[in-house]
């Protein structure tokens, strides 16, 4: 079981790590997954900068993770996504933003599997 978990853990690093590398590389091909249009000048440093640092960040964070066995690398990915899910619905309740249920749901369903694997997979503190 724990090798289907470090499995499935890895394989979200993986994804989130591409995610990051395109939001450098190609951002015009991945803003529509988040419904997004490329901003202009100042803008668009911002969203290529502060995207692409949230998905490495949650790319490193995993992967060290896995490799050093230690707990504390799983909770800085589980609150980015947490607190993002968190804003997402504060975003619905509180300036007419649309219910983003399909980018939620992922957010909340890999933070408890981080959660589950820093019980599971990891060794130290």
């Amino acid at each position: 079981m724990n090798k289907i978990l470090s499995g499935v853990v890895l394989l979200t690093a993986i994804m989130f790590l591409v995610t990051g590398l395109r939001w450098l590389v190609a951002p015009a091909g991945i803003v529509p997954m988040f419904g997004l249009t490329l901003a202009e000048g100042v803008g668009l440093s911002s969203q290529i900068g502060d995207m692409s640092a949230f998905f490495l960040t949650l790319a490193s964070s995993i992967l060290i993770a896995l490799i050093s066995g230690r707990r504390c690398w799983y909770y800085p990915p589980i609150m980015l996504l947490s607190f993002t899910a968190v804003g997402r619905v504060l975003a619905w309740l509180f300036h007419d933003a649309t219910l983003a249920l399909d980018l939620i749901g992922p957010e909340v369903v890999v933070s408890i599997i981080l959660l589950v694997a820093s019980r599971r997979l990891a060794d130290k503190a």
